[in-house]
């Protein structure tokens, strides 16, 4: 039966360290949940996931999964009476056991007999296709096989919490995909609520119900893929979850409805001057005529246009230009402002062509240049998109 998950004012500190790997996280996990924690290396994901598997003891707040408070800072529940299963990144399989008695060693607490076990083992290695490899040990089994041992054993387990520590990060890109694919039906088809770790947006987004992004300890953000995409909280998950770039602006009046007049920093060339533009701002902060700010820009908040004879808000140099089947993908150099990359366009242009661009404001994300002002921690729901162009 999946298990609910409520982490509470949740704070870690090592023995030596000079701050907390985890500063007061709170998440509420509904049953069957697949939780995907994204962020950079030493962001404190892995040690999140070590504290709801009782790794490591908590200092501060409370954990529980399901009904049981598993640790308060006072109290802490060992791993084994969690009744939980981990896919690890390195597989972790036992070397001088085959893969089916690899599989059938998850099921050594439930008190069945021997043949009843490799009976069951069986059964899941057929689910994730290797019945034919039962019989051979880990170093017989390529890395996509050994991860598919893996995570047959923790879904025979039956356990209502499933925690997978960045289980693809060893595999190549293909296979990666086609692991994802597995790992998604797999785990939803058992109903077990899924914590999994992963520094791979594409591959969070993919996965995920909800996805939390942590920076440096701290919760930033957490909501459905789409809502961390299209409404990021701050500048880190703008920058974390895939930019083209960011541009300099600065606020040079009020258009109405609340959308700000905005120019770039000088040396941008556009058919209006610096003109971009109008926007609201990423959230409730003081943005006001005067005020420098920061424009994040996704890939798909830009278009290469086709034709001088449309007006672009901004114009600039190709400075790359690679060919991904379904069309083209450009850096682009924008004088004074920098590189833009990732823009994508099905027509063609050369390195070193001019080329005129366009935003699109459902791809553009306006914060204050001070990072003082934008609040580190936000709430999952932040409203209707406030996110409003003009042009």
């Amino acid at each position: 039966m999946a298990e609910p998950i409520a982490i509470a004012s949740l704070t870690k500190t090592y023995p030596g360290a000079t701050t907390p790997a985890l500063r007061s996280v709170s998440l509420d996990v509904a049953p069957g949940t697949f939780l995907v924690l994204l962020g950079p290396s030493g962001s404190g994901k892995t040690t999140l996931l070590r504290c709801l598997a009782g790794v490591e003891r908590i200092d501060s707040g409370s954990l529980s999964i399901g009904s049981r408070v598993v640790a308060d800072g006072r109290a802490h529940l060992p791993p084994e009476q969690r009744d939980l299963s981990m896919v690890f990144q390195d597989y972790a399989l036992w070397p001088h056991l085959t893969a089916l008695d690899n599989v059938a060693f998850a099921l050594r607490r439930r008190r069945l007999s021997r043949a009843e076990c490799r009976a069951r083992a069986l059964e899941m290695l057929s689910r994730v296709g290797l019945a034919d490899f039962a019989r051979r040990y880990p170093n017989e089994l390529s890395g996509g096989q050994q991860q598919r041992v893996a995570l047959a054993r923790a879904l025979i387990a039956d356990t209502g919490l499933i925690l997978c520590d960045e289980p693809l990060s060893n595999l190549d890109a293909d296979l990666r995909e086609r692991m994802r694919v597995e790992i998604s039906a797999l785990v939803r088809e058992a109903g077990a609520t899924t914590v999994y770790i992963t520094h791979d947006q594409a591959e969070a987004f993919a996965l995920a119900d909800v996805v939390g992004v942590l920076e440096d300890g701290v919760l930033v953000q957490s909501g459905s893929p789409e809502h961390v995409y299209h409404h990021p909280a701050t500048p880190f998950v703008a920058r974390f979850t895939g930019l083209a770039g960011e541009l300099p602006v600065r606020v040079t009046g009020h258009e109405g409805d609340g959308r700000l007049k905005l120019t770039a920093a000088a040396g941008a060339a556009g058919a209006d001057g610096t003109r971009l533009p109008g926007l609201r701002p990423a959230g409730p902060y003081p943005l006001q005529p005067g005020d420098d700010a920061l424009l994040a820009i996704r890939a798909t908040g830009i278009y290469l246009l086709r034709s001088a004879a449309e007006v672009p808000h901004l114009s600039g140099r190709v400075a790359d230009v690679a060919f991904r089947g379904r069309g083209y993908e450009y850096a682009i150099d924008i004088p004074g402002l920098g590189r833009l990359t990732g823009v994508f366009a099905r027509h063609r242009a050369d390195r070193g062509d001019q080329v005129g661009l366009r935003l699109d404001p459902e791809g553009c994300h306006l914060f204050p240049a001070d990072p003082g002002t934008v609040p580190s921690v936000t709430a999952a729901d932040r409203g209707p998109s406030p996110y409003i162009a003009v042009q």
